[in-house]
């Protein structure tokens, strides 16, 4: 089994190139907005414990199978070590099942991903981004936190960070099977 963490700032394209990856490699996509929209739906806000509960369920089944892999689209606060302590959470979740892992940082300047805030496919798949504005608003504030790596913090040797900013996705999806060999 194969596990992708594909993760970065908002709007970067995690979930366009998680798709992209998919149609190419046959991995699933389990994009981080498929447990925190129904969560928000019944809750009115985004219950981390509850989003992560359902997501270990997800993850508890997914590993257990004999399918192929999955993609895993993530926002990562590096400075934050209760994110790092949930991706080790769920590499422990799939470890016993001789999981590989890979781990894809997606970068992509403000202003691209400001632009990227408002495409069709992000509004259909993302209902609590439909407030385009308050969407925008969340993702200035996001300087908040430390969501880009800082160079050589990331340990993993199957590591790989591209810039999405003129990156197609397909193309970048083509990079990271190609690079790993999916």
């Amino acid at each position: 089994m194969k596990l992708v963490f594909l993760f970065g700032a908002g709007a970067v394209g995690k979930m366009t190139v998680g798709r992209a990856l998919m149609a190419q490699t046959g991995l699933r996509l389990f994009h981080n907005h498929m447990t925190i929209e129904p969560v928000l739906e019944v809750f009115g806000t985004p219950e981390r414990q509850v989003v992560n509960r359902l997501r270990d369920v997800f993850f508890e089944a997914f590993a257990a199978s004999d399918r192929y892999g999955m993609i895993f689209t993530y926002m990562w606060a590096f400075d934050c070590q209760e994110d790092w302590d949930y991706i080790e959470h769920v590499q422990s979740l799939f470890r016993p099942y001789g999981t590989e892992f890979y781990f894809v940082e997606l970068v992509a300047p403000l202003a691209v991903r400001l632009e990227r805030n408002a495409t069709a496919e992000r509004l259909a798949h993302k209902p609590s981004k439909r407030d385009v504005a308050s969407s925008a608003r969340r993702l200035q504030s996001e300087e908040a936190y430390r969501l880009e790596s800082l160079p050589g913090e990331i340990p993993f040797e199957n590591y790989l960070r591209l810039d999405t900013a003129d990156l197609p996705p397909e193309e970048a999806a083509r990079r990271i099977r190609e690079r790993f060999g999916l």
